[in-house]
């Protein structure tokens, strides 16, 4: 079994990096705009965030609050 680092496409490895540096875990977390920022389809974020969710899960943290979703990263 490889390390994390071999696990993650570079595209989920650039996402993990942007969320890190974000302040989703204060402001609400929107697809749509993430989406925008790397110029690819919603799906692909989706797939994204759902895959760091199991690859990387020591390092990221998705949550509910205030009816919208949050995401932290370190």
């Amino acid at each position: 079994m490889g390390t994390m680092a071999d696990e993650l496409t570079d595209f989920e490895t650039k996402l993990l990096k942007w969320l890190v540096k974000s302040d989703f875990h204060i402001q609400p977390w929107s697809s749509k705009d993430a989406a925008k920022a790397f110029k690819v389809k919603e799906d692909e974020i989706y797939e994204a965030v759902a895959a760091l969710s199991k690859k990387a899960a020591d390092r990221i943290q998705i949550f509910y609050k205030d009816g919208n979703v949050h995401i932290a990263a370190d």
